[in-house]
């Protein structure tokens, strides 16, 4: 098994209610789970190949909760990384490089579309973060409101077996979007999370 890592800054929307039932091991709001997110890698290597500087997302959704498989993938790379760095990529990605989170994630999807290369742009601004991955893939966050007094809320998650993050901000997500011919779909004022994360196998 090759060794790789990668410290990077993470963006997630998807379609549940703010803060996500799956961080609570308890079901999707809706039953089922269309979700998109973002790393853009500060620092990284794979078998001795640099992923400093290089982006990273997906969309993906699954029929009912995420552990009970059946899930589609869309993975898309930063349209300005190497020939090796995109091969790196694709491999940590699928799961095939072994570790968390994608070795488990992998084991979740039944359908594996092609990639796509395409410019990324990422933002990151705590709550007011955002990226756009060409025209296919946005993610837009904001503070969750009080209902009451329209302020900012403050909301984090710890979740200290979380294998996609351990600590993140809970957002709104403004836009949460895929568009793709094999898959389309757009959430906004859903569940948002900012992290900063580190993987490796």
């Amino acid at each position: 098994m090759k060794k790789w890592f990668f410290d990077a800054d993470y963006l997630q929307a998807c379609n549940c209610d703010y803060g996500c039932p799956c961080e609570f091991s308890a079901p999707p709001t809706t039953g089922s789970c269309h979700g998109v997110g973002v790393w853009r890698i500060e620092r990284g290597q794979y078998d001795g190949v640099s992923l400093d500087g290089t982006g990273l997302g997906f969309a993906a959704q699954w029929p009912k909760a995420i552990h009970e498989g059946n899930g589609t993938v869309c993975i898309f790379v930063d349209e300005k990384a190497s020939p090796e760095q995109r091969d790196a990529l694709l491999q940590i990605a699928s799961g095939a490089a072994g570790g968390l989170p994608f070795e488990i994630l992998a084991t979740t999807f039944s359908t594996l579309l092609e990639p796509r290369f395409v410019p990324f742009e990422f933002n990151l601004d705590g709550l007011q973060s955002s990226a756009r991955l060409g025209d296919n893939l946005r993610i837009s966050l904001a503070p969750i409101k009080n209902p009451v007094t329209g302020d900012p809320e403050q909301v984090a998650v710890d979740h200290g077996t979380g294998f996609i993050f351990k600590k993140a901000e809970c957002a709104s997500a403004r836009e949460g979007a895929v568009a793709i011919k094999e898959m389309n779909f757009s959430y906004p004022d859903k569940a948002g999370f900012v992290a900063r994360i580190h993987y490796g196998n």
